[in-house]
């Protein structure tokens, strides 16, 4: 998305990077409101928010937005640019980052949304939000909209780090050899029947790092998605748990799962595989392992510095990148 005529490579205007996220609610009072803002509005059943308050008050609280801005003082750092953070379900918002650039003097944005894999449902979301946002705020800041990376060279690196190390603290546990399950979040069914490329994305991004590996490394891996949504429509799979069952009917002991769809500790880290899914996997004598989240790793500070520099030119950056 360019919102603005041309381009910010050669643009002599003063620049930043605009990083989005999902949001996460401050504290638990917020998560209400805050999952009306997920949902645009649609109230969620009072059962299901209260079992959505109690998976926030088992993890103390997402550190998300915490997380976010470590990403962001890092990537300000490698680049030498600002970088501004909007939260696309709470604070703070989208149009609150925007208007600290405009007041910053800003007058181009690089735009990455922190989801690697591009659904309507989630980066669709994004962009909507911030065209809309820019129109109210920001109509004079020129932004170039990053739609995909899912298969950044840097970023297969970066995950590559971590898989590595989790396999390696795997085996020690175990013993031997660990199956590995990479995952990511589900959508509704009817979102990739209609087209959109998430799953096959994933899938890429999952058959690029199995290659980076190395089939001495990774002979073997599944693909699962996680946190499906509390609604009556159907999301994709297979889930995890589906995974679990099949490894231990297999008569696996342990299995690593690699959550490469998100970037950061979150509750779908901290409690639907920290907690959730190592008791499912207890209860069927599996053991439950998985490889550190991204976070602010300096690999994923470049590569995540390596997409914004090719859209505004090396000289930004000092010629460093």
């Amino acid at each position: 998305m360019k919102t603005s005529e041309g381009s910010l490579q050669n643009d002599p205007a003063r620049r930043g990077v605009l990083l989005l996220a999902h949001g996460a609610p401050d504290s638990l009072g917020d998560i209400p409101e805050f999952l009306l803002n997920v949902r645009g509005g649609r109230k969620l059943p009072d059962a299901a928010v209260q079992e959505i308050i109690r998976r926030y008050s088992l993890i103390g609280g997402s550190p998300l937005l915490k997380l976010t801005n470590r990403q962001a003082q890092a990537l300000a750092r490698e680049l030498g640019l600002p970088v501004y953070v909007g939260m696309r379900n709470w604070k703070p918002s989208i149009a609150d980052a925007l208007r600290r650039a405009v007041g910053e003097g800003m007058e181009g944005l690089v735009a990455l949304c922190l989801a690697p894999h591009n659904s309507r449902t989630s980066i669709g979301l994004y962009r909507k939000y911030l065209e809309e946002a820019r129109a109210k705020v920001a109509s004079s800041v020129a932004v170039e909209f990053v739609e995909n990376w899912h298969d950044h060279p840097l970023l297969i690196a970066a995950l590559r780090e971590k898989l590595a190390q989790g396999i390696g603290r795997a085996r020690a546990e175990a013993g031997r050899e660990v199956p590995v399950v990479f995952t990511a979040h589900s959508v509704p069914e009817k979102t990739i029947a209609e087209g959109d490329p998430y799953k096959r994305q994933v899938l890429e991004t999952a058959a690029l790092l199995a290659v980076a590996m190395g089939q001495e490394d990774l002979p073997r891996y599944r693909v699962a998605f996680q946190s499906q949504g509390m609604t009556a429509e159907p999301w994709i799979g297979p889930t995890v748990e589906s995974q679990i069952d099949e490894l231990a009917a297999a008569g696996h002991r342990h299995v690593l799962l690699a959550p490469i769809g998100f970037v950061s500790d979150h509750v779908e880290i901290l409690y639907d595989i920290d907690i959730m899914f190592r008791e499912y996997a207890k209860a069927r004598g599996v053991t439950v392992l998985r490889t550190e989240s991204l976070n602010d790793s300096p690999l994923f500070i470049r590569a995540l510095a390596s997409m914004v520099s090719a859209r505004i030119g090396s000289a930004a950056s000092g010629g460093t990148l």
